[in-house]
């Protein structure tokens, strides 16, 4: 399955897309959805005759949508991001519940309150439209196949319908789309806004940016090649990711007895990491940790801080964050596209408040100022 859901789940081999395919091909599904929430700006400020200020968080949230939708479900995006809209008030409605000090009494949960209830008719909701979705894909394979989006790769890996011992049930296929749908979405969409945050307020790492998109792709879609010749940029969402990385903290269960640190740690002890105080440690960052610095990260991550492994956003090891590369791919386009075409510069309506919603998000969204380029 390492092979399947690589960088995503886009695309694999036994679908005869060849490896080298899949950030370009992930890119210009990135560049077909972003692109249309840049022609609405340009509509904006054609209309406006001049500068217009928009909350591009909440813009960010239906592109990263979008992207995953057609990623993950191909043919079916539009009945998939029925699940981003569902899932989105699910998550709130979960993270107001964890404040609530009746959860803490055993069994509250399954108690038929209106807030129970409420989560109860959004997870059967969810639920619904994956199933369907899944049984569409099973019921028309002979005829037009299961895809080569991220359903139809673990359904030709599991093919739960057509094997005696299928690799995962239905229950379980269902459960990794609504994982890969959240995290997919979720994660993406905060670090292009926090990515943005930061743009509009350090103009001069903008000026350096835009030199840089335009000297390698002009006002082209930025393609693999050109991807990974954009230093400054994947330094700079480096940086934001140290600063404002999506997830602050990480979770893992001992799998056995082990001593960390001269410390005894009995098996299934549950340890946690947090990741916001380690990427703003003076210790291992130096006394500037504080500080938007992306030129920390100009000869490579490992080599950015103090101890090679300080830089934690998708965890580290074989249990790192498997879309990775479908991150750093996607905010790569979104920035370059919005570089090659606008200058942005925070508006004075913003309010500078990140909270936590499973998620760094910023609490009153992210308004920034446009304005259209002629290069």
């Amino acid at each position: 399955m390492e092979e399947v859901l690589l960088g995503m789940g886009l695309f694999s081999n036994s679908l005869h897309v060849p490896r080298a395919l899949v950030p370009q091909m992930l890119a210009m599904t990135v560049s077909d959805c972003v692109g249309l929430m840049l022609a609405d700006w340009e509509a904006k400020l054609e209309m406006n005759r001049g500068p217009v200020e928009i909350d591009i968080s909440c813009q960010f949230e239906e592109v990263a949508a979008d992207v995953i939708s057609h990623v993950a479900f191909g043919r079916n995006h539009k009945e998939a991001k029925e699940v981003y809209l569902v899932q989105k008030e699910l998550q709130f409605l979960a993270f107001n519940s964890i404040f609530n000090v009746l959860n803490l009494i055993p069994g509250f949960r399954y108690l038929p309150t209106k807030n129970n209830l409420k989560m109860h008719m959004l997870e059967k909701q969810v639920r619904s439209i994956l199933m369907n979705i899944i049984k569409n894909r099973v019921n028309c394979k002979d005829t037009v196949g299961y895809g080569n989006d991220m359903l139809g790769i673990i359904l030709n890996a599991c093919a739960p319908e057509h094997v005696q011992n299928p690799l995962m049930s239905m229950e379980e296929i269902i459960e990794e789309c609504k994982t890969f749908y959240l995290a997919g979405h979720e994660t993406t969409a905060q670090l292009l806004t926090w990515t943005m945050f930061l743009l509009s307020t350090h103009s001069e790492w903008q000026e350096k940016l835009r030199e840089e998109v335009v000297r390698e792709c002009g006002k082209d879609i930025p393609t693999d090649d050109k991807l990974n010749n954009m230093k400054l940029v994947n330094m700079f969402i480096l940086e934001t990711l140290r600063l404002y990385g999506p997830v602050t903290n990480i979770q893992r269960k001992t799998g056995s007895n082990l001593e960390l640190g001269g410390i005894k740690v009995p098996e299934g002890t549950i340890l946690s990491t947090p990741i916001k105080t380690i990427h703003r440690d003076k210790e291992l960052w130096g006394k500037d940790a504080e500080e938007f610095k992306p030129q920390r990260f100009e000869n490579g991550v490992g080599r950015a801080a103090k101890h090679p492994y300080a830089f934690l956003p998708f965890s580290i090891g074989p249990r790192a964050c498997i879309g990775q590369n479908f991150t750093m791919i996607e905010a790569k386009v979104v920035f370059a596209m919005i570089l090659q075409r606008f200058s942005v510069s925070l508006s004075p309506n913003y309010v500078h408040a990140p909270m936590d919603v499973f998620t760094i998000r910023p609490r009153y969204g992210l308004q920034v100022v446009i304005n259209s380029l002629q290069i």
